[in-house]
């Protein structure tokens, strides 16, 4: 998976409040607060509101919230969204090139799916089940308890500060 993935779940996370309500926040905010690069996660939420995870939010305070609710939202979802459907594993049908078979490699070694390739459609499968059992409120969940008590207050207080200086310029 690219850091896109990454990059958009982290700020995704900020979109969901701890009691599961969304919030909005601009691009630009997210990608100060997480440190990312803006342009790259401008592309990223272009992709996410393409995929209706999020919608645009209009006005002066204007950013992104998320579409639907965050226990509607699979970690899944956004890795669709921002990689698409890309397969772990590329077969290349290196069993008809082995050297033995003196050019023209016999049925048995190429009739039905590869070996290799089994095992990865398999793993392909369930870390897509896993992925789509997880949602972006179960993540929110986890990073709440692991977070002190003050740091939504002070992210929240952080976002807004930003948005009232958008706010205060125009």
């Amino acid at each position: 998976m690219s850091s896109g993935v990454e990059y958009g779940l982290h700020c995704l996370l900020f979109l969901v409040g701890e009691s599961g309500e969304g919030r909005d926040a601009s691009v630009r905010d997210l990608a100060e607060l997480q440190g990312v690069p803006l342009d790259f996660l401008a592309k990223i939420f272009t992709k996410l509101a393409k995929a209706g995870l999020v919608a645009a939010t209009e006005g002066v305070k204007s950013g992104f919230m998320l579409a639907r609710p965050a226990n509607k939202i699979s970690v899944l979802d956004v890795v669709t969204a921002i990689d698409g459907e890309k397969a772990l594993f590329e077969c290349r049908e290196i069993r008809s090139r082995c050297a033995v078979f003196d050019g023209e490699p016999p049925t048995w070694a190429t009739s039905g799916t590869c070996a290799v390739h089994a095992v990865m459609i398999s793993a392909q499968q369930r870390m897509e089940e896993a992925l789509a059992e997880q949602t972006l409120q179960d993540l929110a969940q986890r990073v709440g308890r692991k977070s002190l008590a003050s740091y939504d207050t002070k992210v929240v207080n952080w976002l807004g500060e930003r948005a009232s200086k958008r706010t205060a310029k125009t």
